[in-house]
């Protein structure tokens, strides 16, 4: 009898050759035990670079791996919803084509569903931008603060498992790690935040990209609140106060820098909410931040 939980693992893709094979690869050779990954599905979106050719290669050489195509972009829920019409598992795994598992993640996310209270689980992100800069030390912040609030009340991103309790999620959402935590805790399901679930991933290297990523992430939160009736725990201004002091607590000498850095989200806060409350945008198939990719991780 196999005493291994078997999950499907969905990667969602857009124009990513220069990170789908170490991704692949990394999902390849993860180090297993108590989990199994019984198949890969690769959703490519509209890719117009070498992303498709890429996977086809990696189906010749792992019976697991699948490629399906997208004509169009419809936004990354959506690509979604199609992995989960192919997943054949209980336990599902949806990862970004951006980042990198350490090589222990998919175990610690999988075995955690041993327990039948938890219904979704998700690890912490570790960026691999360089910290010495002002737009790096934003990144890394700002993903310490995600850890921070992780450790208070689960919030999952980047790479999240939960069980199949649901044939889709809202096509419209632009943030789908946070949808499928609606989905789960309305049905009686527990989140758990797994910090040593590495997952490596890359921040904006420029403003630009800085601002749009914050603007795009605020636009989803609030759709989210008016048609899945969730909050996130990063919607939650207490709670955010209270983390930001304990960081000031820690590192006193970068509190000018956190002043900015906070400066920074509160605009792309509040554009976000122009363009949804305004401007009645849902950026559900948002522009690509071009800086993000091209991911350099220790896997």
């Amino acid at each position: 009898m196999n005493s291994k939980i078997t999950c499907s693992v969905g990667v969602f893709a857009h124009n990513e050759a220069a990170n789908i094979a170490s991704l692949l690869d990394a999902l390849i050779r993860q180090r297993l035990n108590k989990a199994e990954i019984s198949q890969i599905i690769v959703v490519s979106s509209a890719s117009t670079d070498d992303t498709d050719e890429i996977v086809r290669e990696y189906c010749q050489k792992d019976e697991r791996i699948q490629l399906i195509t997208q004509a169009k972009r419809e936004g990354k829920s959506a690509a979604i919803n199609l992995f989960l019409a192919n997943a054949s598992e209980d336990i599902c795994v949806v990862i970004s084509g951006d980042v990198i598992p350490a090589s222990r993640t998919i175990e610690l996310l999988v075995s955690a569903f041993r327990d039948p209270r938890v219904g979704a689980t998700g690890g912490r992100p570790v960026p691999v931008n360089d910290p010495s800069s002002l737009i790096g030390y934003s990144v890394h912040l700002l993903w310490r603060l995600h850890h921070r609030m992780a450790m208070l009340s689960p919030k999952l991103g980047e790479m999240i498992a939960f069980r199949k309790i649901m044939d889709s999620i809202p096509a419209e959402s632009a943030v789908d790690e946070a949808s499928i935590e609606a989905i789960i805790r309305d049905a009686g399901y527990r989140l758990r935040y797994i910090p040593e679930a590495v997952i490596h991933n890359k921040g904006p290297l420029n403003w630009k990209d800085f601002i749009k990523q914050r603007r795009r992430i605020q636009n989803g939160h609030l759709w989210l609140i008016q048609n899945q009736g969730y909050k996130v725990v990063s919607q939650d201004k207490g709670t955010l106060l209270s983390i930001l002091i304990d960081e000031a607590i820690e590192n006193p000498q970068d509190i000018f820098k956190m002043i900015f850095v906070m400066k920074v989200e509160m605009w792309g806060r509040l554009l976000g909410t122009w363009d949804y409350r305004i401007k009645k945008r849902n950026p559900f198939a948002w522009e690509i931040a071009k800086s993000t990719k091209d991911l350099k991780g220790d896997q």
